[in-house]
């Protein structure tokens, strides 16, 4: 009998013999110590102390995977983290502009880590980080009340403007009222350009005409390049004649538009934007105090600002096709706002060079730390008594 044949053999004999009587003990061992040919003492050490037999793992084949080294997956998950937690995409597109950053913090990268970090695919991304990510199953609700004053001078727009030609802005407002929207509280003002998805966020206090549109001409000056076209909402905040003349009544008219009542597809690039940009961050609480809207302001005039379009890609829609029940669609591959500039033949050299130099003196992870400090100061502030 053979070392295998004598294991699987015990194995067998290992089973009956540990739900057996005593009697029926007996006769096991006396069998066992004839087929074995062993002594009777060590046949009851062996039954007694018998381990299951388990076959052993076959080994691995292929090569050793890549990316299990803690070495690749710790800069991946502290740019992913710092980023907001962006699909894989459109992290793969952020790597090789965040790592500059991340080694000035955090220190030198080994060429193997650097260059693993630039060939990963987004699937390999999304494997790594399965374990860690997040679900955001929120939703808002809608504030907008329609203003009819001036809903018949106003042309509904329902299709896309050319988005090759920077300066047609799609605008909304996000109510930051909590559970309820009796009373006054802060509203951000969120802008985004189509063509090259640059965004603007101003905060007011309530939806007053007049403080939104002095939100709207101080956006006006930080933009790289002219206002050619305003969309909004029906929303009363934005279908009044002070907007309208400030549209109109100027040497270069501004195409001054608007969507169907209750057709939030209409608005779909700022509808998308209020969550990535705005609702991400500042969640769903109700800002009612008043000292946080000057707060609000400077930090959407500075750290958010950059943050978001220097250093967040985004994908843009290039076609799509209607195959039966489905929608195909295909988008481009991810890319900054300040990219999108860069890549524009509308854009003047000169603003782009002056944003090429700013770029040069900015990191990421820098700005994500104070817009942190300076949200927690917000927050702070918003929710002290009285």
């Amino acid at each position: 009998m053979s070392p295998q044949s004598k294991r699987e053999y015990r194995e067998a004999v290992h089973l009956r013999y540990k739900n057996a009587t005593r009697h029926e003990k007996t006769a096991i061992l006396d069998e066992f110590c004839a087929t074995c040919g062993c002594h009777r003492k060590h046949a009851i050490r062996v039954l007694r102390g018998f381990k299951r037999f388990i076959k052993p793992k076959p080994k691995r084949r292929g090569k050793s995977p890549v990316y299990k080294n803690e070495a690749i997956v710790t800069p991946l998950k502290e740019i992913w983290l710092t980023a907001n937690l962006p699909c894989s995409k459109r992290l793969k597109a952020m790597l090789p502009i965040w790592l500059p950053g991340y080694v000035e913090l955090f220190g030198e990268l080994s060429f193997e880590v650097t260059s693993a970090l630039l060939k990963i695919s987004p699937p390999t991304i999304d494997r790594i980080l399965k374990p860690v990510r997040f679900h955001y199953t929120k939703r808002g609700r809608s504030t907008t009340k329609p203003g009819t004053l001036l809903r018949k001078q106003i042309p509904i727009k329902t299709n896309q403007w050319d988005e090759s030609s920077p300066g047609f802005l799609e605008a909304d407002t996000v109510a930051h009222c909590g559970e309820s929207t009796a009373g006054m509280y802060v509203n951000t003002i969120d802008f985004v350009d189509i063509a090259t998805g640059w965004t603007e966020q101003r905060a007011v206090w309530g939806k007053g005409e007049t403080e939104v549109l002095a939100q709207i001409k101080h956006i006006e000056k930080n933009l790289p390049f002219p206002i050619l076209g305003f969309d909004c909402d029906n929303g009363r905040e934005f279908l009044n004649y002070h907007l309208q003349r400030h549209f109109i009544q100027r040497k270069q008219p501004v195409q001054f538009t608007r969507s169907r009542a209750y057709h939030k597809d209409d608005n779909a690039h700022v509808e998308q934007k209020n969550w990535t940009h705005i609702r991400q961050w500042l969640g769903y609480d109700r800002l009612d105090n008043l000292n946080v809207v000057p707060l609000l302001n400077d930090l959407y005039t500075k750290e958010w600002r950059l943050f978001h379009n220097f250093f967040c890609p985004s994908v843009k829609l290039i076609a799509k096709e209607r195959v039966g029940s489905k929608t195909i669609k295909r988008h481009d591959s991810p890319k900054t706002p300040y990219q999108r500039i860069m890549d524009s033949p509308h854009i003047q050299e000169p603003v782009k060079l002056s944003l090429s130099k700013l770029l040069e003196k900015l990191n990421p992870f820098l700005l994500r730390k104070t817009i942190d400090k300076k949200l927690k100061k917000i927050f702070s502030i918003n929710n002290k008594p009285g």
